[in-house]
């Protein structure tokens, strides 16, 4: 196997910064082909918690190249601070480690204000991060957007912001009625970032195109997860980018290739953060006793997130929506020694019983279809598994159409169970 991605099956926040970084491990290169720094990957290293939002999870092995793909909306800001925070901790990052595309998106400091004030005035709460995403891909759909390679020219950076500011300017005072820092202030400020980013860019396209070339072992590292992609997702409750493997190719690119293995990952249960319809969620004291075991909060937010039973229609979309050819099902081990065991094995819709959330179905009418299962008491000291735990595999395998790969069951590197080999 020369190529595999890694994609979340779910609503994000499956743990798919451990899978990558342990399956790093074996690459040449890790490459995020889209998103921003509304990503949160948290990797446990011993007794240290290294998280990253821009940074491939590939940083934390030596002979790994981590690659930022043009498909990434980049925040200058966000990247200074998350460069010095994990050098702290003691990981080397070179501009020889570390390649950035000269062609991502560039976040401006009016990016996240237009976020924040849409979220805050506007009439649709999405839930956003706040980190001024969705506008840097609206810059870049029309056209008006910078690039990483404008901030190191200060006359073509100061020309591309003032047309760019043009409209939100308009939007900022006579709309949300607010005053916003001065064009001088932000092209002095990107240009100074500019100077600090400009050892690490790089054309990823060709890198790419060279490491295939060269049989180079390539894993593609997503971020969120198909049920938030811009067309995929349960829109308009989405974030802005291809969260699928459909990403990668318009946000790095696999020359000549297609992507051989497509790893879903997805959580024994399932969690939501922000606004949405959530047809399994569960509103009673076993739903906060799973978020407290599970520690469902936010990496990059914070924020408390929803948790319900894992829903098998949702997870089937998401298989064929991303060609997923394997699942790593994590947390496992939260679900173990609950007293009480539900999958959701179908939706009853307008009249009908359906397997599979297809796009068009208005999740906040589905009634969810549970099927009640022994609970499973599994410790993992051993590679044995208990009669009930395989059977909990057993169902979401049939239901899906693809296999469970990988088990994890907490969050350091050894606490997990490869049942297929990758690389």
């Amino acid at each position: 196997m020369q190529s595999l991605a890694i994609i979340g099956s779910q609503w994000g926040d499956e743990g798919k910064g451990k899978i990558t970084d342990l399956l790093g491990q074996k690459c040449d290169y890790v490459v995020r082909y889209q998103g921003g720094n509304n990503a949160g990957h948290t990797i446990i290293v011993g007794d240290q918690k290294i998280v990253l939002h821009l940074i491939p999870s590939g940083i934390l092995h030596d002979h790994c190249t981590s690659v930022v793909g043009h498909g990434v909306v980049f925040c200058p800001r966000a990247f200074k601070e998350e460069l010095e925070d994990v050098q702290s901790s003691g990981v080397n990052i070179t501009p020889e480690r570390l390649k950035i595309s000269e062609n991502c998106s560039v976040i401006t400091i009016y990016n996240k204000i237009l976020d924040a004030q849409r979220e805050s005035q506007g009439p649709v709460k999405i839930g956003t991060t706040g980190k001024g995403i969705g506008p840097a891909y609206e810059d870049k759909t029309s056209r008006k957007g910078l690039k990483l390679k404008d901030l190191l020219d200060r006359e073509i950076l100061e020309k591309k912001l003032r047309a760019n500011m043009i409209e939100k300017e308009v939007l900022f005072k006579h709309l949300y009625n607010i005053e916003s820092p001065s064009i001088e202030k932000e092209v002095e400020e990107l240009f100074e970032l500019g100077k600090l980013i400009k050892p690490f860019l790089a054309d990823t396209f060709s890198m790419i195109d060279k490491a295939v070339e060269n049989d180079k072992k390539i894993l593609f590292e997503g971020a969120q997860g198909v049920l938030l992609d811009i067309d995929y997702g349960t829109y308009p409750f989405v974030t802005s980018s291809s969260t699928s493997a459909a990403g990668i190719y318009s946000g790095a690119g696999l020359p000549g290739k297609y992507v051989e293995e497509v790893l879903g990952i997805t959580k024994a249960y399932t969690t939501r953060v922000g606004e949405g319809p959530f047809p399994t969620e569960m509103f009673c004291d076993l739903g906060e006793k799973i978020q407290t075991i599970g520690n469902e909060f936010g990496a990059t937010t914070g924020r408390k997130r929803r948790c319900g039973w894992i829903d098998l229609p949702l997870l089937k979309y998401s298989v064929k929506a991303s060609n997923i050819t394997s699942i790593a099902l994590t947390k496992v081990d939260v679900l173990s020694g609950i007293e009480e065991l539900k999958v959701c094995v179908g939706y009853r819709y307008k009249g009908e019983e359906i397997d599979c959330a297809y796009p068009g179905i208005d999740l906040s009418q589905v009634e969810p279809i549970l099927k009640d299962m022994k609970p499973f008491n599994d410790d993992f000291k051993s590679d044995e598994m208990s009669e009930e735990l395989k059977e909990y595999l057993d169902v979401i395998e049939g239901a899906i159409g693809a296999k469970v790969g990988i088990l994890a069951f907490g969050p350091e590197r050894s606490q997990i169970k490869f049942i297929q080999n990758y690389f």
